[in-house]
């Protein structure tokens, strides 16, 4: 049987690293980069201070370039409007070496209340 996104969502989740707010905010005053995998759109509404910004569709090509995630060891964290693109961000960096990246719980909408 076909996979649906909610299921392909699911496993990533259960693959990965996911934080809720209250540590992402602990983490912002230490070193580790935020990765806002929004699209333009989205980003306008508003976005962490210092975040990169790299859509979900990109990921796999900008991550290899950006200067800031050029350490795969430094932690990250990606996140997205409500937790499943940022989920799969994070499980494809993984696949790709990053060793402490970690997803946004409730994205960007549960760090703004929006959630």
């Amino acid at each position: 049987m076909a996979k649906t996104v909610e299921d392909i969502v699911k496993q990533a989740k259960a693959e990965i690293t996911e934080i809720d707010v209250a540590k992402a905010k602990e983490l912002l005053d230490v070193a580790v980069t935020f990765v806002d995998v929004r699209e333009s759109p989205e980003w306008a509404k508003g976005t962490i201070t210092g975040a990169l910004q790299v859509p979900r569709g990109l990921i796999e090509w900008k991550v290899s370039s950006e200067a800031a995630l050029a350490d795969r060891s430094a932690p990250v964290v990606v996140y997205c409007q409500g937790g499943g693109r940022s989920a799969l961000a994070a499980k494809v960096m993984q696949d790709m070496g990053f060793e402490q990246v970690m997803s946004l719980k409730g994205g960007y909408g549960a760090w703004s209340g929006d959630n």
